[in-house]
């Protein structure tokens, strides 16, 4: 049974860092495609950043472009997400998604079966 985990949320100041880890397990092989998604009450889940295990492709929402990354290690069955710059509007539940069958990247919360329980981040001014 596929197992995700994320760790690395918490509470941080406006324009903070904060790195978000996700580990898979319970799967002899490695997943295709892995994403991270975020929430907020009353919202619906939004994609904030995906990548695509065997070339390392990511994508980004407009939202996080050039202020989160995305990176892996596919020996640890490990997805990270680098959050600089952080802003109020960060503020959400952040769950990690995988995919055994995408190929390439997505940002759409139904291509994905696996998911883990979140973690919280929250973003004060």
């Amino acid at each position: 049974q596929v197992q995700l985990v994320e760790s690395g949320g918490g509470s941080v100041q406006v324009g903070d860092s904060l790195t978000l880890s996700c580990t898979l397990s319970g799967n002899p092989y490695p997943s295709n495609t892995m994403a991270w998604f975020r929430q907020t009450p009353g919202q619906q889940r939004e994609g904030v950043a995906s990548i695509y295990h065997r070339d390392g492709s990511t994508s980004y929402a407009a939202a996080v472009k050039g202020r989160f990354t995305i990176s892996q290690d596919n020996e640890k069955k490990t997805i990270y997400l680098q959050m600089n710059s952080l802003k109020p509007e960060d503020t959400a539940m952040y769950y990690c998604a995988a995919s055994m069958i995408i190929e390439g990247t997505s940002l759409v919360s139904r291509a994905y079966a696996f998911w883990g329980p979140g973690t919280q981040v929250t973003v004060s001014s």
